[in-house]
């Protein structure tokens, strides 16, 4: 009886292994105790920046003032960061985490997470992820008439158990044939400079096969092949969705002088234009260094520490901040 609790113990501590059955959980986010509204600042007319504190930004348009359309309207140029987009990383397939813990399983064979253990210590992982359009804004009607905020509510947008390249590497290669060219240790090491961007800023848009502290962007896939806490590893996996929902052209940009006049088409994902912030299992709202938002590439040893524990706390949801850029028409 003993050595069994003993075992029973060792599984709990160490996470559910490859073949176990998962529980289905989660919460829907609160947004009031879960969401760190800070995030959305500082808020810039042109290339002035209006509060914040020590909210990160990246470079807005530098003139005030802008036009869009045919017959052109004068307006402002407005920047601020839009809380529009929610990445979910699961161990159960089809488990939505952000729906309360529904489980959506519709009877179609997909890829169950697994952790792999290789000598030396060392480990990979596999997890499903699912893509929500969250603007968070819109659905809570705090704004009813500001022309600058996405006005599309809730919904799930991509489930990765339905795409066959997300577990097979080799099929992945149809959406980033260029991870050919970044096979290599020169563009591998390239990714420490960009991990110490991210760490003091934001990482560095040049170095776009490069997911910062978290590894490389490359594949856009599901498995993981250095496992170093579910924190790390989901904060992966959600900047390599987002990467493979921009290729697919299911999400675009919104920023620069080029997002002024609306959304455009952006293939490569550019990493500075997010923010992430952990609202499931334990909501990321303690600031560090005066703020709860991460740029994607940073370092997660800053903040994740306590953020997972053991079988209700090994599923993670992220809430994505997107950089906007908007022209505000008299």
């Amino acid at each position: 009886m003993i050595a069994r609790l003993l075992i029973l113990l060792c599984i709990a501590l160490l996470g559910t292994p490859a073949g176990a059955a998962v529980n289905c959980s989660g919460k829907f986010p609160n947004p009031v105790t879960d969401i760190c509204w800070s995030c959305m600042l500082p808020i810039s007319i042109g290339s002035v920046r209006i509060g914040g504190g020590a909210q990160e930004d990246i470079p807005n348009p530098s003139n005030p003032l802008c036009s869009c359309g045919g017959n052109p309207i004068l307006g402002l140029s407005i920047g601020f960061w839009e809380p529009a987009r929610q990445v979910e990383v699961v161990r159960k397939p089809f488990c939505l985490v952000s729906m309360g813990g529904i489980d959506l399983n519709p009877g179609l064979p997909a890829a169950e997470s697994a952790r792999f253990a290789r000598p030396g210590g060392s480990s990979n992982s596999f997890y499903q992820a699912h893509f929500y359009i969250n603007t968070v804004m819109a659905w809570l009607q705090v704004i009813t008439d500001f022309p600058c905020m996405e006005k599309a509510g809730f919904d799930l947008a991509y489930l990765t158990e339905v795409d066959p390249t997300w577990d097979d590497d080799e099929l992945a290669l149809i959406l980033n044939p260029e991870v050919v060219l970044f096979a290599n240790p020169v563009a591998v090491a390239a990714c420490a400079a960009d991990c110490a961007a991210a760490t003091l800023g934001f990482g560095s848009s040049s170095l776009f096969w490069c997911a910062g502290c978290q590894g490389g962007l490359y594949p856009f896939s599901g498995e993981v092949p250095v496992h170093m806490g579910g924190v790390r590893t989901a904060e992966l996996i959600t900047e390599r969705l987002t990467a493979k929902m921009h290729r697919e052209l299911l999400a675009w940009g919104w920023h620069g002088r080029a997002g002024l006049c609306g959304p455009y088409v952006l293939p490569v994902m550019d990493k500075t234009a997010y923010k992430t912030q952990l609202i499931y299992p334990i909501p990321a709202t303690e600031k560090f260094g005066g703020r709860c938002c991460q740029p994607f590439g940073r370092t997660t040893a800053l903040w994740g520490a306590g953020k997972e524990f053991p079988v209700r706390g090994e599923d993670f949801t992220f809430l994505l901040f997107r950089k906007r850029n908007c022209c505000v028409g008299y």
